[in-house]
């Protein structure tokens, strides 16, 4: 970041860039520390322990409320309002209690929540939210107060939409 926005490297304005991450705790605490000028989307996926632990595997050594505690100082360091990407699966983290969980952690906060929808792939074993399950989820963090945007994904038709690359990737890989 530092080589992209210094004068003697390629000297770019970091106003538009936005890095996403699962959100690694102790990169998150460094990147808190830095002045930047970046907006932060942190890919959350889940209200619960146990669902994040499940959709994002390798990230279940970092409790998901740290994840948040840090991603919420950055926020309040330095005056910016915070994405969290929500992959919403049905039946692992569209529940009332889901909904309950954001809601604590989200209202007043300078935090829009991306409400994403799963691009499943030939080898998917998980069913994708129909369009209205979607807009019911929107709706729902809506009412308890929290500003939400839904993400229209292009590409699914042909394999290419988010999440289908490497879904796609896992199949060969495992032969």
């Amino acid at each position: 970041m530092h080589i992209l926005r210094d004068r003697y490297g390629l000297n770019f304005p970091t106003d538009g860039i936005t890095i996403s991450t699962v959100g690694p705790v102790d990169q998150l605490k460094k990147l808190r520390e830095e002045h930047l000028k970046i907006q932060l989307t942190i890919s959350l996926h889940a209200a619960t322990q146990s669902a994040r632990n499940r959709i994002i595997p390798h990230m279940r050594i970092y409790a998901i409320e740290d994840v948040v505690k840090q991603a919420l100082s950055y926020s309040e360091r330095h005056n910016r309002k915070i994405v969290f990407a929500y992959l919403l699966l049905p039946g692992i983290n569209d529940r009332p209690s889901d909904v309950r969980q954001l809601a604590k952690w989200f209202r007043g906060k300078k935090v829009m929540i991306n409400v994403l929808q799963y691009n499943p792939t030939s080898n998917s074993r998980i069913k994708a939210p129909q369009k209205r399950e979607i807009v019911a989820f929107k709706h729902q963090l809506e009412q308890a107060g929290l500003e939400v945007t839904m993400r229209v994904s292009h590409g699914r038709k042909i394999n290419a939409a988010c999440g289908q690359l490497a879904n796609t990737y896992n199949k060969f890989k495992k032969k």
